[in-house]
């Protein structure tokens, strides 16, 4: 039986930058993963190959719309989906070997194989036990399932088989307009696919901004996307010629049928901690199938400790990220820290939509007096030159303290943009500290500026 300072159960973005970290501050640390890669769902069938072809398909969208307008001509490329995939494999090996390469500098041990944990201070590796102080739980989450809805990864497929589809359907049907949703549904599209997206509530991207997801619901409609808002799915059916999709319409309660070539369920995901003997243990769950955690993101039991998807918050790479280096600091004795007020959103469709902070919706229900700095693209020189024009910035400030509140994002570069706000918030900076500082010209960044310009006396450029 081997000893550890720690031993971190998922090699996931939370569970592998927890152990680096560990490693780093001197901790000996293992980390349990059955996968044949590093990465977690994220590297493996999640962040990273979604963004190779919302990359790819991009590329192919911008040769066939705005090549000729900057002078570029010939014919459009043809699509190779193999190699497309090929491509998004390649990418995918690139990133786990880069993490299996950082476990070897660290001197991490990679204990291969799915883990349990018989008691306080052992994990169960197959017929191994290991002896350790600390014990982190970051198993991650799995995708959320729907009723009537029966998951074949061939006709009805989740994000993992929506990214490794034999070949190019003809239509597609999307069940649920958040994240995953729409960027997976803009892949397809791009490669002309007629792609459908059936979602329950009466508006798409739950609980952002209203105006984030008014105009991102119209520019998506004008690349090719149809939606069925108010909808909700009673069960899908396989045939000969594809699948069917059974659904009702909220607000007459009348039954439709969607007839389409592949589903995709992209419903969100939910935590996942099968096989670890939690109830066994006696740590708690919530009813949404959480481990609960206290201000030290640790559980009920001492030495045990949870992060990433599978406790409460945000389902996000960073937000695990963060949890991770945080209880690596709390275990090495140090202060570990989460702002979770200051955790950005993007959504990488294009144009992309970011967000952080609060939205205007949830300040006015708090009753929180507010102003609202909003600038377009349109009036970014950069954005106009690269065809980005449609989308805005929306900053959001305390109206006596002109404190930043919030930030939201629809636009060229949104991901990146973002962060200058993040930090902002970090510092507790005001619109005005924003407003006065120097950007570069010509970038999309002048966009947020203007955005906080507008938050006082008005923006230049509109």
């Amino acid at each position: 039986m081997a000893n550890y300072d720690v031993i971190v159960i998922g090699g996931g973005p939370g569970g592998y930058v927890c152990a680096i970290r560990c490693a780093q501050l001197g901790l000996k640390t293992a980390c349990v993963e059955g996968r044949e890669s590093l990465g977690g769902t994220c590297l493996n069938v999640g962040c990273i190959p979604s963004k190779a072809l919302l990359h790819a398909s991009h590329m192919l969208h911008e040769s066939m719309h705005n090549f000729t307008k900057m002078g570029l001509g010939g014919t459009a490329p043809d699509v190779d989906w193999k190699q497309m995939l090929a491509y998004k494999d390649d990418v995918i090996g690139q990133n786990t070997k880069g993490i299996e390469f950082l476990f070897k500098k660290n001197k991490i041990d990679w204990l291969k194989g799915w883990g349990s944990i018989p008691e306080a201070g052992k994990v169960a590796v197959g017929d191994e036990i290991h002896g350790t102080s600390n014990i982190v739980i970051a198993t991650g989450s799995e995708p959320s399932s729907l009723p009537g809805v029966e998951i074949d990864e061939k006709t009805v497929v989740t994000s993992t088989g929506a990214l490794e589809l034999g070949k190019i359907p003809k239509k597609m049907a999307v069940i649920g307009a958040g994240v995953i949703g729409l960027e997976l549904g803009s892949v397809y599209a791009r490669l002309g696919t007629e792609v459908t997206v059936i979602e329950f509530l009466n508006e798409i991207t739950p609980g952002m901004d209203g105006d984030v997801q008014k105009t991102l619901q119209r520019i998506l409609k004008k690349q090719g996307l149809s939606f069925i808002l108010g909808a909700a799915v009673q069960n899908t059916k396989v045939v000969k010629t594809g699948a069917k999709v059974v659904y009702r319409l909220r607000k007459d309660d009348s039954e439709h049928v969607l007839n389409t070539d592949t589903v995709l369920l992209a419903t969100g995901r939910r935590p996942y901690s099968a096989g670890l003997g939690l109830e066994k243990l006696g740590i708690e769950m919530s009813a949404q199938g959480q481990i609960k955690t206290g201000g030290e993101l640790q559980t009920g039991i001492p030495g045990i400790y949870a992060i990433g998807d599978v406790i409460d918050g945000p389902m996000l790479a960073h937000k695990a990220e963060d949890e991770g280096m945080a209880v690596a600091e709390i275990i090495a004795g140090k202060r570990g820290h989460v702002n979770y007020d200051v955790i950005p959103g993007v959504i990488y469709t294009h144009p992309e939509v970011a967000t952080v902070g609060k939205t205007e919706e949830q300040l006015k229900a708090e009753g929180r007096a507010h102003k609202a700095g909003k600038f377009s693209f349109m009036g970014n020189g950069r954005a106009k030159a690269a065809f980005a024009g449609e989308g805005f910035v929306k900053l959001l400030a305390d109206r006596d303290t002109d404190r930043i509140l919030g930030c939201h994002i629809i636009g060229p570069s949104a991901g990146d943009l973002i962060h200058e706000v993040c930090v902002a918030m970090e510092f507790g900076a005001s619109a005005e500290d924003l407003a006065l500082t120097c950007h570069a010209h010509p970038t999309f960044s002048e966009a947020v500026r203007e955005s906080a310009l507008a938050c006082g006396d008005g923006p230049i450029h509109s």
